[in-house]
């Protein structure tokens, strides 16, 4: 994705967004940055070290690895999920306790943009191709297992 060649632009990024990988991306006009509202997708947000185990993990488990993002920045990686996790306070409760967010509907998520890989904003981790999400429970359960404490969905 970050190796896209000549003519990757905002709208083109933002377009192949839209209809090869399904993602419900727009352009803020202010900034001019590509985002998604969370709904139809959701995410889940965690500190890079924690994404980079999760990742490889799964990989060692054999799972296809569905889109990522790295927030340079921050050290932060948002693993773009379906949106199937059940609304229980206990299980935000202990996503917050192992610093793990999941973005709560209407939520914006920042999307790599030709502009981000300049400026060292965001960059693709594992980049869509398609409209493969992995589910956000088996996310969860991963997260719970690499901080050896189990399946939490």
């Amino acid at each position: 994705m970050d190796q896209i060649g000549f003519a990757d632009t905002v709208t083109s990024r933002c377009t192949y967004y839209r209809r090869t990988c399904g993602l419900p991306a727009g352009i803020q006009p202010q900034t001019g940055r590509i985002v998604l509202r969370v709904g139809v997708v959701g995410a889940i947000t965690m500190p890079a070290t924690l994404g980079l185990r999760v990742r490889d993990d799964l990989l060692h488990r054999r799972n296809i690895l569905g889109p990522i993002i790295s927030h340079l920045r921050s050290r932060r990686w948002t693993y773009l999920v379906r949106p199937d996790l059940p609304q229980d306070l206990s299980l935000f409760a202990e996503m917050f306790r192992l610093d793990v967010s999941i973005v709560p509907v209407g939520g914006e998520i920042a999307l790599p943009s030709p502009q981000d890989a300049e400026a060292g904003f965001r960059q693709w981790i594992a980049p869509p191709r398609d409209t493969f999400r992995p589910s956000g429970r088996v996310i969860i359960d991963q997260i719970g297992t690499t901080m050896g404490r189990g399946p939490l969905c």
